[in-house]
């Protein structure tokens, strides 16, 4: 592993950004995702992929990237204990070295400045967690999505006050603010909540700053919009419930998931719309470079 060289004129080298990945049944998404993380303009200090017992491809596809790739710093591990994405995130965010974690989906596509735009967020020594918008790249309209993405998370930040919201597919934790959450976050056993919400409250409740970057893009599926209605709204719930659980009243921090119960039938319908198509022609793949250079 290479030394970070410091940025031109600071005398300062940039922090390391370790990136997790946990998968479940992600052969479709995988490689993608990974490709992105390793094509960074500033490279992440290593990219550790966590395997939840699947059953695909999954861990097959990750041999594969890093016998094509022997000089990156792309580990595979397996957490097959328990089903479930709580356990599987920890595991990774415990094993990672660097001293900024990112945290991302199987399906998020990294913009090729995501590492080198969470360096500068984090050298601000008070931030303690950084979040992003997203760009959804198998939807019509990217650039159109993404500026009301922006819009929306603003939006959040001004409702939301003290109570800073980071999104489970584009974020990033310092070492040390892990370390303090660690043995506080929720276990969620019964897969009830928002994982990322409850990591947002933690912070909050240990005086750690949250910050949105709005540079800090990635790619990802709209796919939750192909689940049936009924496990789509048990899916928003989730918003009312990890806040409940932590005695959190304030409503405004419901405003994003009234907004996804608006939006969802439109949405519903676009897909539904592609979908018939994807049955004509096969389904796209998801982009196998920056998801904005690729946008509509």
């Amino acid at each position: 592993m290479t030394t970070p060289e410091p940025a031109p004129g600071s005398g300062v080298a940039p922090l390391t950004v370790s990136i997790v990945i946990p998968a479940f049944n992600e052969e479709l998404t995988i490689g993608p995702c990974v490709l992105a993380a390793l094509a960074q303009t500033a490279p992440a200090h290593e990219i550790i992929v966590v395997d939840n017992r699947s059953t695909d491809r999954t861990a097959e596809i990750v041999a594969e990237l890093q016998a094509e790739h022997p000089d990156a710093p792309l580990q595979y591990l397996r957490q097959f204990d328990e089903q479930g994405l709580v356990p599987t995130r920890n595991l990774g965010l415990d094993a990672a070295t660097g001293q900024v974690i990112g945290r991302i989906d199987a399906d998020s596509v990294l913009e090729p400045t995501w590492v080198e735009e969470v360096q500068k967020a984090f050298a601000d020594e008070t931030v303690a967690a950084a979040t992003g918008p997203v760009v959804y790249y198998d939807m019509p309209l990217r650039r159109f999505g993404l500026k009301a993405d922006d819009t929306l998370r603003r939006a959040m930040l001004m409702l939301a006050r003290e109570y800073h919201f980071v999104f489970g597919s584009n974020m990033a934790l310092r070492d040390t603010a892990w370390q303090r959450i660690r043995g506080e976050v929720c276990r969620d056993e019964e897969d009830l909540f928002h994982e990322d919400i409850d990591i947002s409250v933690h912070l909050h409740d240990c005086g750690l700053k949250a910050v949105y970057v709005p540079t800090m893009v990635t790619g990802m599926s709209a796919r939750r919009i192909d689940d049936s209605p009924r496990y789509y709204y048990s899916y928003v719930g989730r918003f009312d419930r990890t806040y409940t659980h932590h005695h959190v009243r304030n409503r405004a921090l419901r405003v994003p998931a009234w907004v996804f119960l608006a939006v969802y039938p439109a949405l519903k319908g676009i897909r539904w719309g592609q979908n018939e198509i994807a049955a004509r022609r096969g389904p796209a793949a998801p982009p196998a470079g920056p998801a904005l250079a690729a946008a509509q």
